[in-house]
């Protein structure tokens, strides 16, 4: 099976398919007319999404050192 997952590409998939299920969790439709507008909409809602995983990152410290302060 994970011969199967490799060869076809599957997690990769998986993948964009759970991005753009996060993504349109933001809306699933544009509101504005103009081309221009409406990519100016669609990196509004990629800078939120890459905010919030970045806001669910853990941060790691090696063993033995004190973490900084947030």
């Amino acid at each position: 099976r994970d011969g199967w997952k490799e060869d076809s590409g599957y997690h990769r998939r998986s993948l964009a398919e759970n991005m753009m299920f996060r993504l349109k969790q933001l809306g699933d439709r544009l509101f504005s007319r103009t081309f221009e507008r409406q990519v100016a909409e669609a990196h509004v809602r990629v800078v939120i999404l890459n905010g919030f995983t970045y806001l669910g990152m853990p941060r790691s410290v090696r063993a033995g050192q004190i973490a900084p302060a947030a």
